[in-house]
């Protein structure tokens, strides 16, 4: 992976922790419905879950010596069942 592959991917999920952190104190001020912020938290969290999926994917690749740019996006639907 080359480092501006590597640098785009990792602000594309600090944008994220961001949105995530500004949809809490939107929650926590009053300014957004608890509801609101569960469905946009739920879209945050599974967009997260697929960067870090693929970042991993491609450290992975290289460490095996594959060509990081084969790895994939898997669906929301994969990487939020890793853990359960």
């Amino acid at each position: 992976m080359s480092d501006s592959a590597e640098d785009k991917l990792l602000g594309t999920i600090r944008e994220l922790v961001d949105a995530e952190h500004e949809l809490r104190t939107k929650t926590e001020s009053g300014e957004l419905d608890p509801d609101t912020e569960q469905r946009r938290l739920a879209q945050l969290e599974a967009t997260l879950d697929q960067c870090w999926d693929l970042l991993r994917q491609r450290r992975a690749r290289i460490h095996a010596g594959q060509s990081p740019d084969d790895a994939e996006v898997n669906p929301p639907s994969q990487v939020e069942g890793y853990l359960q």
